[in-house]
């Protein structure tokens, strides 16, 4: 059979029904965006067990913890990745299908009918399965990812696409899951990922699911490792508290005291490291003389490199094309940490 798309419309089903083995439709494909984002809150999707886990650059345990109570607005501007994501999902469904001459359709937001916390949104249920006869139903996961992420799908699908997919099949009763991948923008792989082969990884996802839902429903927010992301958590407080008033009281808040102690031990280890540095490199250029490279045993072991970058005088454009200058260049404003002296020269006594 030719390729298919079968947007959801007329011929999706009505939410409640059972759309897949094992599960119930919340929303359709179709439903205003806002709706699905506020659904979506009342169970753990497949990307949020990738966060959960702490294999994902957009979120963690905590992060999920705080948008599942509310605590983060339903949903922040689209990185440049997710939005063409987003925009290219349909192109890339549509050619797996041709080159699997099978058929997909749009499905929406899906919930186990025994756990229906346990959720996802499927990209493209599969109608006409390209495996065995062709009557096994399954899903179709389409990912679009840099050239430089190649590495992670050389020989399977990268950890936080695995989980994600497994999750899905979890929640859908599927054997297994289809994932269309597109490289660099213009090379497509293809995989599938088959429950039987990570039963146990099924387990304990459903697991680790199960915990986070009930530390959600309990208002009891998850502790997390000492090794977390650190950028992940930047955004996240950013976006909890995009603004900030008053005075707290950490006299008895040792963790938060401990902290301030390491950000200060941090500075100062930094500013060491930086005057090493630069008397390394005063060095370098003695034992270089005029020269512009130097070996060991005929190698060039350093060197000196022109290297050119662009620069703007834009106190120069600001005199001379006011205009422009008006234009470009745009005051914004931040927030960084300020650590009075007197706690700094304690710190350092």
């Amino acid at each position: 059979m030719t390729e298919t798309t079968v947007q959801a419309g007329a011929l999706a089903p009505a939410a409640g029904r059972r759309v897949t083995p094992t599960g119930r439709l919340i929303l359709p494909a179709d439903a205003d965006r806002a709706d699905w984002l506020t659904a979506r809150r009342s169970g753990i999707g497949s990307s949020d067990i990738a966060a959960v886990l702490g294999i994902s650059k957009y979120g963690n345990a905590l992060s999920v913890y705080h948008d599942k109570t509310g605590g983060l607005p339903l949903e922040g501007d689209d990185s440049e990745p997710a939005l063409w994501g987003r925009i290219d999902e349909e192109g890339i469904a549509r050619e797996w299908a041709r080159r699997n001459r099978s058929v997909v359709r749009r499905v929406g937001l899906v919930a186990n009918v025994d756990r229906p916390w346990q959720m996802c949104t499927l990209d493209r249920r599969v109608l006409e399965c390209p495996l065995a006869d062709g009557r096994e139903k399954c899903a179709v996961e389409v990912k679009c990812r840099d050239k430089m992420k190649a590495g992670q799908f050389r020989k399977g699908v990268a950890d936080d696409v695995l989980v994600q997919t497994l999750w899905q099949a979890d929640v859908c009763g599927f054997d297994h899951i289809h994932a269309a991948v597109r490289l660099g923008g213009n090379e497509l792989r293809q995989y599938v990922v088959r429950v039987a082969d990570h039963a146990q990884l099924v387990t304990d996802l459903r697991t680790a699911g199960a915990l986070a839902w009930q530390q959600i429903t309990d208002r009891r927010p998850p502790v997390l490792a000492d090794d977390a992301d650190p950028d992940v958590l930047l955004d996240l407080y950013e976006r909890l508290h995009p603004e900030r008033a008053g005075v707290v009281d950490i006299t008895r808040d040792i963790d938060t005291q401990d902290a301030v102690a390491d950000y200060l031990d941090a500075h100062n280890d930094l500013a060491a490291a930086e005057k090493r540095k630069k008397a390394a490199k005063a060095r370098i250029l003695a034992g270089l003389g005029g020269a512009e490279a130097a070996t060991v045993l005929d190698r060039v072991h350093v060197s000196m490199d022109e290297r050119s970058k662009e620069w703007a005088d834009v106190k120069r454009l600001a005199e001379r094309w006011p205009e422009a200058y008006a234009d470009c260049v745009e005051d914004r404003p931040y927030r960084q940490i300020n650590i009075p002296r007197t706690v700094r020269e304690e710190h350092n006594a």
